[in-house]
């Protein structure tokens, strides 16, 4: 299953993980890398202005539920 490790930055709080988000969207062309920042800019709310956000794309392996790094973005 593929999912997103978004976190932000800040010069006061350095890097902080907001959260997972596990890619449901069947079709692909739905999924870009705005889709996934506007998410994280909800749950950052009124704070979102001031930070920088990014993402990781991972894959969790469903048998194990390791977590396998595919690229930054």
């Amino acid at each position: 299953m593929v999912a997103y490790e978004v976190y932000s930055f800040d010069d006061i709080n350095g890097y902080e993980f907001i959260g997972m988000l596990p890619e449901r969207r069947k079709n692909p062309e739905r999924i870009t890398e705005e889709s996934v920042i506007k998410w994280a800019r909800i749950l950052l709310g009124d704070r979102a202005e001031a930070k920088n956000i990014f993402f990781k794309e991972v894959t969790i392996e469903r048998s194990t539920g390791r977590l396998y790094w595919v690229h930054l973005k």
